[in-house]
């Protein structure tokens, strides 16, 4: 079933709308009706994204095609009065549908809408029915004491076998009626009008630059940018609504570490002293919670590392994890809501508004084209990654292999946000995907190091919980099985390293980014 939304002209009631359809068409009115609904997304739009909404209506959630409205699957429930975790519900189609699409975030309420609705059936010479209307008049309902009102619009859907007979009553309404074809989904109407965007609050920096821009003013637009990120993931951190607001708020704090270190030479020298200190405080005070969230959020998967038979002796060590988590959180919490914690972001945001118009004397990049800065940080930091990858082999200490990743790091964070809007997309993506590839092999020998590390230090924690002694032998068993998968990623290093390293790939750096 197709559908195609239309707006009346402007100022006409739902009311009048139904009379001038009546009046042009051969209809039969099936009755009226009051309809709730309330729209849900992930604050990062995840949904809008995919074209998709969900919707809590008559006692269903349901996920929707957003602008034709056509339903993929639902499943019977109250309204939700928390934040929703996909993860969370029952075994279903419409858990099926969300889990790909939104992983870890949770749906969260945009907007509820209170609709008057009439529907008509549109009559052919036979009085069959050949298309269905349904006329709306929907309202925003931002609060018991505001309404705020919508436009009027009507829904066509069609009848099987009836296309053509749609299509007389769409030319009718456009071309004889003067209606319109809406301009966008009733959910994205209706967030704008309770002052919301469609499309949520994205982490993604997208940035135009131009290569002759001033370095400063490009590194004052982008790190603009990941600062928006920061302070709209504040709130969610502290709240602990999914823990994607935490992983976005460090990845946007370390981005911006990256660029003071990278772009230096545009900040005055004293006052970047000050913001990197503050800068690493934020990522400290931010770490061992993000790390206890990682570590709760993926031990089901820990579990499947060991034997069946010993997956439910780990239970002591879950418990373990999360008592740590909400230790580590709160601590968290109180630094974040700190004065620090605000004036590292008001005067990382002053100092940004105004260093294009501060003196250059300390700032000898500042006025170099970002072209030709940023071009020649990622030449010598893709040069000293080659240098330190190539002198890893089998017997180099763990510390070579995570250097070589905060490197890389480093490197990505430069392609992504000022290699991709300056260069040749097809000399940039392809770079990423390489560095992408080294860095999954680098990231699984530094995590397996890490949860090993983790797992040794909480035996005594957890060996003095009942079934203690169990999650001992299951947590020796699961050591064995990550140093076994630790020391694969060692084995599989060479290979991605070279295909990074390829002496074409390394031609095609100097060459572009000379």
């Amino acid at each position: 079933m197709s559908t195609t939304d239309y707006l009346p002209p402007d100022e006409m009631s739902l009311d009048a709308a139904g009379d001038v359809l009546g009046g042009y068409l051969d209809v039969n009115e099936r009755g009226e009706t009051q309809l709730d609904r309330t729209f849900y997304d992930t604050f990062d739009g995840l949904l809008y994204s995919a074209g998709l909404s969900v919707v809590h209506e008559r006692g269903r959630l349901a996920l929707v095609d957003r602008v034709a409205g056509v339903e993929r699957a639902s499943a019977p429930m109250s309204p939700p009065t928390a934040p929703l975790l996909a993860m969370s519900l029952e075994r279903c189609a419409l858990r099926d549908e969300l889990l790909p699409i939104v992983d870890v975030r949770a749906l969260l309420p945009l907007v509820h809408v209170h609709s008057h609705i009439r529907a008509i059936d549109v009559l052919d010479g036979e009085r069959k029915i050949v298309v269905r209307l349904t006329l709306e008049q929907p309202t925003v309902v931002a609060s018991s004491a505001t309404h705020v009102p919508l436009r009027p619009r009507v829904r066509l859907a069609a009848v099987r076998g009836y296309d053509e007979e749609l299509d007389a009553v769409r030319d009718a309404l456009q071309g004889e009626l003067g209606w319109k074809a809406a301009d966008q989904p009733l959910v994205d109407e209706a967030v704008r009008a309770a002052g919301g965007i469609p499309g949520g609050i994205p982490s993604k920096i997208d940035v135009p630059l131009s290569p002759d821009q001033r370095a400063d003013a490009a590194a004052a637009t982008v790190l603009g940018r990941l600062l928006e990120v920061i302070e709209a993931n504040v709130e969610g951190t502290i709240a602990d609504i999914d823990s994607e607001f935490l992983h976005d708020f460090r990845v946007s704090v370390r981005r911006s570490r990256s660029v003071q270190r990278e772009l230096k030479g545009v900040f005055p020298v004293e006052e970047l002293a000050r913001m990197r200190i503050e800068f690493r405080w934020l990522q400290q005070i931010t770490g061992d919670s993000r790390d206890l969230d990682v570590y709760v959020l993926e031990f089901e998967a820990m579990r499947e590392i060991v034997p069946a038979s010993m997956r439910t002796d780990l239970d002591p060590l879950l418990t373990v994890l999360r008592n740590r988590r909400l230790i580590a959180r709160g601590e968290m919490v109180r630094a974040l809501r700190s004065e620090r914690a605000a004036a590292v972001r008001r005067d990382w945001a002053v100092l940004l508004d105004q260093l294009v118009q501060l003196p250059t004397d300390d700032r000898p990049a500042a006025t170099t084209p970002i072209g030709e800065l940023a071009g020649e940080r990622i030449r010598k930091v893709y040069s000293r990654m080659v240098k330190m990858g190539s002198a890893i082999d089998g017997s180099s200490p763990p510390e070579d292999y995570h250097e070589l990743r905060k490197k890389g790091k480093e490197l990505r964070y430069l392609l992504e946000l000022f290699g991709a809007p300056l260069y040749p997309g097809e000399v940039v993506k392809p770079m990423i995907k390489a560095l992408k590839a080294l860095q999954d092999v680098l990231g699984r020998h530094q995590d397996r190091e890490v949860q090993v590390a983790m797992l040794r230090s909480l035996r005594d924690e957890v060996s003095a919980l009942p079934g203690g002694p169990a999650a001992l032998m299951a947590m020796g068993v699961l050591v064995d099985r990550l140093l076994v998968d630790e020391q694969a990623a060692r084995d599989e290093f060479a290979a991605r390293f070279a295909v990074f390293a390829s002496k074409s790939e390394r031609q095609t750096v100097r060459d572009t980014f000379a």
